[in-house]
């Protein structure tokens, strides 16, 4: 069926005697898990910048905020028009080709004049930067269904590393060598990738053959039949725009007199989020045994904790670095669960259910990054802390109005 001397995907077809013929090995899923993280990257390099590409521009916080939503929102885009081919494309190919295009919309960023051109150029980085959401729905088809949740929770793993590394690196590279160079770096390590997995990722062939047209009218219609992936939807939309709410504000927070500090400490404060993305293969495992919706509760308690942390003891730099550590495993730990519900739902839907889940995800995202902006230029920082408290009592409501699995 393939023809290759590399790992063999098997279609649809065969998954149900994968057992007999395990292609999802230990090195494959280290392979998608660092792809994910490198290309998630570019969506989060902006967040510890977003202050010193303001003083380049001459632009105030609500104007650059505009900037990391629109980057989020390119990516929700992407995810509309670009992740259901998946199902109908050659995979590895079209993982090149969306490399190909993030290099020439990194390298805009790099080259911009602007604030405008930055803004286009921001939206293009996101829409361009959907690779992770093609990997993940093929690692969750080639799993086990009684591992499926330890096989999402560690490619999840390898993609929020890259997201909180991004701030790092981003915050460390920008305060010595300029928000530019940050972007001309990263459209290095794109390159660099896209050689790396035509050589590794191994040949997927479609396994559908419906009309493009067609397999977006189906996205409606999987809306309106499937109620957990409604669920899962707005339930992940409020929990991701609680933390793009606080990753977006927090550099205008270590600006402003009570910290005097800039790029690099937000950078930093990234690391120290890792401890959710350790922790996701474990709230994997959890939800394999005592079910994705009791994972998700506990997830929701959790980032509700942190936020009153946030409110009771942001200015002090020992109560911001525990309300983080709580919110990153609540929040990641939740997109988890929520996807491993998601992706159980329907062998033959997968990219498209990834895709009505992750668009809802990136839309709630972006709405954060917008609504932390705003709420710090208006309010300070207990503005954005009163936002992100709100979106998860939403969450816990929503949660609860639905008791079955």
């Amino acid at each position: 069926m393939y023809q290759s001397s590399k790992p063999v995907i098997k279609t649809s077809s065969s998954i149900d005697n994968i057992n007999a013929s395990p292609v999802l090995t230990n090195t494959l899923i280290i392979i998608m898990s660092i792809a994910c993280g490198l290309t998630v990257a570019n969506l989060y390099y902006i967040q510890p910048l977003l202050a010193d590409i303001a003083k380049t521009f001459h632009v105030n916080q609500l104007s650059i905020g505009y900037a990391a939503t629109l980057t989020q929102i390119g990516y929700a885009v992407g995810m509309i028009f670009i992740l259901p081919l998946g199902d109908i494309k050659e995979k590895r190919n079209l993982i090149v080709i969306m490399l190909l295009l993030s290099i020439i919309s990194l390298m805009s960023m790099f080259f911009s004049t602007n604030i405008y051109v930055l803004t286009i150029s921001s939206f293009a980085v996101g829409f361009t930067s959907i690779i992770p959401q093609l990997i993940i729905p093929l690692a969750a088809q080639l799993s086990n269904p009684d591992k499926r949740g330890q096989t999402i929770g560690k490619i999840m793993s390898g993609l929020l590393i890259g997201i909180l590394l991004s701030r790092t690196v981003s915050g460390i590279l920008g305060g010595y060598l300029g928000w530019r160079a940050v972007y001309l770096i990263a459209a290095i390590m794109m390159f660099s990738l896209m050689l790396i997995l035509r050589k590794l990722i191994p040949l997927c062939k479609p396994v559908s053959d419906i009309k493009y047209t067609k397999l977006l009218k189906s996205l409606v219609h999987l809306i309106k039949t499937e109620p957990i992936l409604r669920e899962a939807s707005i339930n992940g939309a409020l929990m991701f725009a609680a933390f793009s709410a606080f990753w977006t504000s927090l550099i205008f927070l270590l600006e402003s007199s009570q910290y005097n500090m800039g790029a690099e400490a937000a950078g930093l404060l990234g690391l120290v989020g890792i401890s959710g993305a350790l922790a996701a293969p474990i709230v994997g495992k959890i939800a394999d045994k005592r079910g994705s919706r009791f994972a998700i509760g506990i997830c929701i308690i959790i980032v509700i904790i942190s936020y009153g942390l946030f409110y009771l003891l942001g200015f002090k730099m020992w109560g911001l670095i525990l309300g983080i550590i709580l919110l990153d495993l609540g929040v990641q730990s939740c997109n988890v669960s929520n996807q491993a519900r998601v992706h159980a739902l329907n062998e033959k839907t997968r990219n498209r259910l990834n895709t009505i889940y992750m668009v809802s995800f990136f839309l709630g995202g972006a709405l954060g990054s917008f609504l932390g902006s705003y709420s710090y230029s208006h309010f300070g920082w207990y503005g954005v802390c009163t936002f992100g408290m709100i979106t998860q009592i939403l969450a816990l409501v929503i949660h609860n109005a639905r008791k079955n699995k």
